[in-house]
């Protein structure tokens, strides 16, 4: 019993920020004998007493006469208040409150400190008697500090003729000093508005009095700039642009006791550039300081549900761009294929991969049901040129996956066509591709062309999107060749090993066929084409393949 209130009563001085338990056994559990508790210097006719206790399983007791139970208590810290609390009960015979009485001295490694009073817990109850308190259980507490001359307590009860005392959980701890401590403002990250000129450092100091010579608070700006005794407010210039790092030290008798750092910006000026293609605005600049209104319409190939981050990728004849808005700034619904015109935002990038962030609300689609085809491509060419394909709906033909069983959640796939290795990673956790199994014959993987680190991947959206080899019967490499590619000349050039006639298909990025004809000469006209990527399908002898075209 005795160990379990002691042990909540240490977890309430903890709790209360008081120090250490300096006084030896002050609970009486443990005793050498029946007469002599453990830890005390000094015990005159006590005994150990079980029936009468305050707590625990026994209590020191006294019976008549002069008798004195003494300990000196060390480690005492000159200067420092310390808190005495005892609990005891009296029978007293007489029915008098002069029967029991607390001794206490300071000294100097034993030397009694005489500048002082001898007693220094006179005082206590009538004439410097306990009370006997109706014959209960009572606790005496106070606080005493120790002299500069001091670094021992001499502490004693002592018990008179008349009477039957019982002494109980004795304590002896050091108070919680208060610490002196600042604090400063502005908040810690803080970010003022482009124009700000001014910014005042404030600071709130406590337990400390700053009128005292040598207590003061110093500031450092940006290590390159002190001031020594501030006042609070204190005004620093700032500009545009910066960022400022701010210690407060604070001192005592000039020395340091306290410190805290923090770090405040203010922004650049916003602007706002017009781009009329995802070409223009992956070009951009990152930063927020810089805010992009996509003027032209992009058209929605995948709306994110398996995060909070309301992403959407989206993408244009040229180029795609994911829309990363994890602060939903974008509260209308939107679905794949929709078209979004007039989008606000600024430029981010993600471990490689750009993002467009919304700093608006886009109103309403522009237009809805939509098709986006996505580019075929090969694995040596999302490999090669991946940042072409970042973001597009784009399919990867004639692969084959290394792992077999079922698609698992968030994990990397190696997709392999002959020597050329790439990845897919099953990014959405929430579509029916998690579980579905993987193929092992050579496949064609569609989905949304990615990067994390310079390494470029697909991201495969449905079961549906792991499909079949597409059926396009390639030539032999060697047997077409498509130049100049890119061009600007107005025309490319198809040779063929066969001299026989093309029939040549030109398919914008949404899928849209903008030119079928049937080449005897091998020049193709492209001169009426905007500037852009473009799928180009040739077939002859019934053999089909398609090319990428580049229009600049």
């Amino acid at each position: 019993m005795k160990k379990i209130y002691f042990l909540l009563f240490t977890l309430l001085i903890a709790s209360a920020s008081f120090g250490q338990e300096l006084l030896v056994n002050g609970t009486f559990e443990g005793w050498d004998d029946t007469t002599t508790p453990s830890g005390w210097s000094k015990a005159e006719d006590v005994e150990q007493e079980s029936a009468e206790v305050h707590s625990g399983d026994y209590s020191a007791k006294h019976t008549g006469g002069t008798n004195d139970i003494a300990q000196t208590i060390t480690g005492i810290t000159p200067g420092t208040s310390y808190t005495v609390s005892i609990w005891y009960k009296i029978d007293a015979a007489s029915g008098d409150d002069t029967d029991a009485r607390i001794w206490s001295k300071w000294s100097m490694d034993g030397v009694v400190d005489h500048n002082t009073d001898a007693d220094v817990l006179q005082g206590v109850g009538d004439s410097g008697y306990l009370d006997t308190n109706g014959n209960q259980w009572t606790q005496y507490t106070t606080t005493v500090t120790a002299p500069t001359t001091a670094n021992e307590f001499y502490f004693e009860v002592r018990t008179y003729s008349g009477a039957v005392v019982y002494w109980d959980d004795f304590s002896f701890y050091e108070q919680a000093v208060a610490t002196p401590s600042v604090n400063i403002t502005p908040e810690d990250g803080t970010e003022f508005p482009s124009g700000t000129t001014t910014v005042d450092l404030e600071y709130t100091t406590f337990n400390i009095d700053l009128s005292t010579s040598g207590n003061q608070v110093n500031f450092t700006v940006n290590d390159d700039e002190t001031i020594v005794d501030a006042t609070s407010p204190y005004t620093i210039i700032v500009a545009d642009g910066e960022t400022y790092n701010v210690t407060a030290d604070l001192l005592e008798n000039n020395v340091i006791v306290d410190t805290k750092t923090i770090s405040f910006s203010v922004s650049n000026p916003t602007t706002t550039t017009q781009v009329a293609n995802i070409t223009e605005l992956r070009s951009g600049s990152i930063g927020d300081e810089f805010v992009y209104e996509l003027t032209g319409e992009a058209i929605i190939s995948y709306v994110v549900t398996s995060s909070t981050r309301n992403q959407k990728y989206i993408q244009d004849a040229d180029a795609g761009i994911l829309i990363d808005d994890a602060d939903g700034i974008i509260t209308t619904a939107f679905s794949n294929g929709d078209g979004m015109t007039g989008i606000f935002g600024t430029l981010a990038d993600y471990n490689g991969l750009l993002q467009f962030i919304p700093t608006q609300n886009v109103a309403s689609a522009s237009s809805t049901g939509n098709t986006v085809t996505p580019i075929v491509v090969s694995a040596a060419e999302l490999i090669t040129n991946g940042e072409a394909y970042e973001s597009r709906l784009i399919t990867v033909n004639n692969v084959t996956f290394s792992a077999t069983g079922i698609f698992e959640a968030v994990t990397n796939y190696d997709l392999t066509d002959g020597t050329d290795v790439t990845l897919a990673r099953t990014a959405f956790s929430d579509e029916d591709l998690i579980g579905a199994n993987i193929p092992t014959s050579i496949s064609s993987v569609t989905g949304l062309g990615g990067d994390f680190n310079g390494t470029y991947q697909i991201f495969p959206r449905y079961a549906s999107d792991i499909a079949e080899a597409l059926s396009i019967n390639e030539f032999n490499v060697n047997t077409f060749s498509l130049y100049p590619n890119p061009t600007n000349t107005g025309s490319v050039t198809i040779s063929s090993t066969n001299s026989e006639a093309m029939s040549v298909q030109v398919f914008d990025i949404l899928g849209k066929q903008v030119k079928n004809e049937t080449l005897t000469n091998n020049t193709l006209n492209v001169a009426n084409l905007k500037s852009g990527v473009y799928i180009v399908k040739i077939t002859q002898n019934n053999a089909t393949t398609t090319k990428k075209l580049v229009i600049k």
